[in-house]
């Protein structure tokens, strides 16, 4: 039998356990550090405020009545679980597809979220009953359907994954960056993303590289520059013109 996802996290201890690679951020809530890029998946200036304002009210998703966002760089979920207790509050239906090349330990996404936004909706611990690692578990793709949310994770290589076409209201590009991971970043991928935005759709992302903003609108996607989550001057906000 495979151990609780959450067995060695202390609920409501506000603290993550000794040897993790989990931290708190300014914010109260939590990130962890990725030792493959060497970087952590989340702002260190807090990172559920940066999922709020860079992709959940960036991209105009808390305002949508039924939201089909595709995120590149699925990572700890905080991105998700901001996206998710926003549909939930207003009752909105929600389709969520989310790519990651290297899932982190359902453990660790569990600590990640002690206390965090959707962390109490039913879909979140049925996700992490399914994640890699846990009896019986899939390796290729886990899909969590609760109410009028769904929920799906694809475990592939983005960069060679079938994108589905003009089907995104919101894309929330995430992945690690540019430095790290240049792949995600160059104008080819950059096109590929930008023909899964439904006309009028919203991509949006932290970075606010020149080279990042200047693939954006080699995509023909209309770009601007937004003021930054704490910790960063400016975030970028492109629309696939309708």
């Amino acid at each position: 039998m495979s151990r609780a996802p959450c067995s060695g996290a202390t609920p409501g201890s506000g603290r993550p356990r000794a040897g993790s690679p989990v931290f708190l951020t300014p914010d109260g809530s939590r990130s962890a550090h990725n030792e493959r890029f060497g970087e952590a998946y989340g702002s260190r200036h807090g990172a559920a405020t940066q999922a709020r304002h860079v992709f959940v009210e960036g991209s105009g998703t808390h305002q949508h009545p039924a939201p089909r966002v595709l995120e590149i760089g699925f990572g700890l979920g905080v991105n998700f679980r901001a996206t998710l207790a926003d549909a939930a509050r207003r009752g909105a239906a929600l389709s969520y597809l989310a790519y990651e090349f290297d899932p982190a330990p359902a453990e660790v996404l569990c600590e990640v979220a002690q206390g965090g936004a959707g962390a109490g909706h039913p879909l979140w611990p049925e996700l992490l009953r399914l994640w890699p690692g846990q009896a019986g578990a899939a390796t290729d793709r886990v899909q969590v359907t609760h109410g009028d949310v769904t929920l799906t994770v694809q475990f592939e290589d983005v960069l060679g994954a079938g994108l589905p076409a003009g089907w995104a209201t919101a894309l929330y590009l995430d992945g690690f960056s540019p430095v790290r991971n240049p792949e995600v970043w160059t104008e080819a991928f950059v096109a590929r993303l930008a023909g899964a935005l439904a006309p009028g759709g919203v991509l949006t992302t932290y970075s606010a590289a020149g080279r990042v903003r200047r693939a954006l609108q080699a995509a023909g996607l209309d770009v601007e520059r937004r003021p930054g989550a704490p910790g960063k001057r400016e975030c970028l906000r492109a629309v696939r013109p309708a």
